[in-house]
């Protein structure tokens, strides 16, 4: 298992990542469904920790995989049925969500998580064995990841009712976190990432998160048309501004390329983290809009404000992250202020009359602003 070059040419996503990520569509519908119902019932705060607290499980794992197969995909007959072994893992996570949501029971999804991180494991201690100038780097990663599952096995011992139980979580996830860091500062040097391979495998996992907005939408179109007399416009229209909403966040997401903002360590960890948020609202806004569905077909026992914010808040968030991460370093001067403005407007439009409508519209002008901004602003970065 030798590193593969970080400039090789050509170097696109294998119908094995395709795959992979293929069968994380199940992970990621499964954690905005009970996120969807929670909203709907009025429970926002439970909702969102558990969302988040799964979500995280879901991000970092595929996070970890895609990082590793930049570097290392050797497509043999092991890294293949390895990578399996993830999917799995990752199936097996899917199946716990509901236990997780309903009954604080994170047993399944520990477990369907452990399983992916293990395999992950014999893939670094497969790369420490045959790259040697990177052996060091190799088994950091096995030493920290292997260490981090058994604790996160030992968190299953804590009692479901008591109050350690979050804090225990945000510690291992800073533990998690800490681990590339950690490795990738070892004397072999950093492993053999390539930006442009990195930057269309986030692409290809925001298409998979913004589809479940778009199936929201589908949903709402569906219910406009069988719906009675009184609900089928406003649910038509819901559908039409979900679209937009949807098309839009796409637009800004790959307005333009990422690939030339990896440049080090440090820009690229903080990219890849980054993509937390992103990755987490866009499914959340599927969840809003599938909340909205209900609300509109008097299904929803929430008020007005609630229904909004919970496509406004995900779409927000969204927008905020993207700028920060995507486009601020390609702009200079006042145009920086373009999207932290709309997002301060993002967050106005529950408040106002037909508030979805409004925030498509509003996302809708923003898109034609930042096309005719784009023409202007230079790249700084090249």
């Amino acid at each position: 298992m030798r590193a593969r070059s970080a400039d090789e040419p050509h170097r696109v996503a294998t119908p094995l990542e395709l795959f992979f990520d293929l069968c994380f569509v199940v992970a990621v519908s499964q954690a905005a469904l009970p996120l969807h119902h929670s909203l709907a019932e009025g429970h926002v705060l439970v909702g969102v920790r558990g969302f988040l607290m799964v979500f995280f499980a879901i991000w970092w794992a595929w996070m970890n995989f895609t990082w590793f197969a930049s570097a290392y995909d050797t497509d043999d007959d092991v890294y293949r049925l390895t990578t399996l072994v993830q999917i799995a893992g990752a199936l097996v996570l899917a199946a716990g969500v509901e236990d997780a949501f309903d009954h604080s029971d994170f047993t399944i999804i520990t477990f369907g998580y452990v399983i992916m991180r293990l395999a992950l494991v014999g893939q670094w201690l497969r790369a420490a064995r045959s790259d040697p100038p990177r052996r060091a780097t190799a088994f950091r990663y096995a030493i920290g990841v292997g260490a981090v599952q058994v604790l996160w096995l030992l968190r299953l011992l804590l009692p479901a009712d008591t109050g350690a139980t979050v804090p225990v979580f945000l510690g291992l996830v800073l533990l998690e976190l800490a681990v590339p860091v950690w490795a990738e500062r070892a004397p072999g040097g950093p492993t053999t990432y390539h930006p442009h391979h990195i930057a269309e495998r986030y692409g290809l996992f925001t298409l998979i998160v913004l589809g479940e907005s778009v199936a929201a939408a589908t949903v709402a179109v569906q219910s406009g048309f069988g719906a009675d007399i009184e609900y089928e416009g406003p649910l038509i229209r819901l559908a039409v501004a979900g679209v937009v909403i949807v098309f839009a966040l796409w637009w800004v997401y790959f307005d333009r390329s990422a690939h030339n903002l990896l440049t080090s360590l440090r820009t690229s960890l903080l990219w890849g983290y980054g993509h937390y948020f992103i990755f987490g609202a866009a499914a959340a806004v599927g969840a809003g809009l599938a909340v909205r569905v209900e609300f509109v077909a008097h299904d929803a026992e929430i008020s007005t404000i609630l229904a909004s914010y919970a496509i406004a808040v995900p779409v927000a968030i969204y927008l905020f992250v993207v700028w920060l991460l995507h486009l601020r370093p390609h702009q200079t001067g006042p145009v920086r202020l373009v999207f932290p403005g709309a997002v301060v407007l993002v967050l106005i439009t529950p408040l106002l009359p037909a508030s979805v409508e409004l925030l498509a519209g509003l996302l809708a002008v923003l898109v034609a602003v930042q096309i005719s901004l784009g023409r202007r602003i230079p790249d700084p970065v090249g």
